[in-house]
């Protein structure tokens, strides 16, 4: 029993640390491992080197893919947190109406991205969106057709998602200029300075955390997008709005191309980890100089 009683954390934690090793990390190395290989539609298990990555890096369709990842991640994360700070700051001034404009706000973050998508993409079709509502006003030449233009459908994808999670980003930097010492805000109200100037000088550098949180998530987010994309635009017009995510979906169920949907995958992975670790090596180093 004095045994038992020791080890039920341990006992209870195993099966889903087992299910972890096995369902994540043993996967992980799978897909590594496949990625070295010629594998198509089914894998084979003979290494090749790095055969897979070099057609990888020489695919016209992955070249699309990882500068939509540049356009897509810069201006969804650069947007969002604009929007999202000037909402919370709008919010932070105490206004009557607060609570149901936060939650209004948040309301798209609770829909899933398929539906995000699904909507948007009505409208955004030139046949019965916004371009057909106001040529019924009467503006007969007005043209807004992104979602069928190659060069900007991408840009379409980016308007989606900002409209998401900029509510997310708003309730992230909300919690953040409460959290900021009301005496210092006083303090700086006493002494004569404008309230942009508190803003710029005063509450906002003390954020950092939290812009690098924001960051972090909405980095995320971008480099895995792949459900709003799909009911979207579903990777169109051709390929014009590819991501990494459905690059690698295309390859791996589309294209029988399990080689090159792996190594795809390896560098999301890559992406990702060379975003997050030098995040987590920041938060964690502190704690280990305590």
């Amino acid at each position: 029993m004095e045994w038992l009683e020791r080890n039920v954390p341990k006992v209870v934690l195993a099966p889903s640390f087992v299910a972890i090793l096995v369902f994540v990390y043993g996967f992980i190395a799978w897909t590594a491992w496949i990625s070295f290989t010629r594998s198509r539609l089914m894998p084979r298990y003979e290494l090749d080197g790095v055969t897979q990555y070099t057609r990888l890096f020489a695919a016209p369709r992955w070249d699309v893919a990882m500068n939509n990842l540049f356009i897509f991640g810069g201006l969804f994360i650069v947007i969002s947190m604009v929007i999202g700070l000037m909402l919370a700051i709008f919010l932070d001034q105490k206004i009557r109406a607060e609570g149901v404009l936060r939650t209004i706000y948040l309301y798209p973050m609770a829909l899933s991205l398929i539906v995000t998508g699904t909507a948007w993409k009505w409208i955004l079709n030139p046949g019965l969106g916004i371009q057909q509502a106001i040529r019924g006003w009467g503006f007969e030449d007005f043209t807004f057709d992104w979602l069928i233009q190659p060069d900007m459908a991408i840009y379409t994808v980016v308007l989606a998602a900002v409209w998401q999670a900029s509510g997310f980003v708003m309730a992230l930097f909300l919690a953040g200029l409460r959290s900021v010492d009301s005496e210092i805000i006083r303090a700086a109200q006493v002494d004569g300075i404008p309230t942009h100037r508190i803003y710029s000088a005063i509450i906002i550098p003390t954020m950092a955390p939290i812009f690098l949180s924001a960051f972090i998530v909405l980095a995320h987010l971008a480099i895995k997008a792949f459900d709003l994309v799909i009911a979207l635009t579903g990777g169109g017009p051709g390929y014009a709005t590819d991501l990494p995510a459905t690059y690698m979906y295309a390859m791996a169920f589309s294209r029988g191309d399990l080689g090159q949907a792996a190594s795809s995958a390896m560098i999301m992975m890559m992406v990702i980890f060379a975003i997050v670790v030098p995040y987590l090596y920041s938060e964690l180093r502190p704690r280990r100089d305590q």
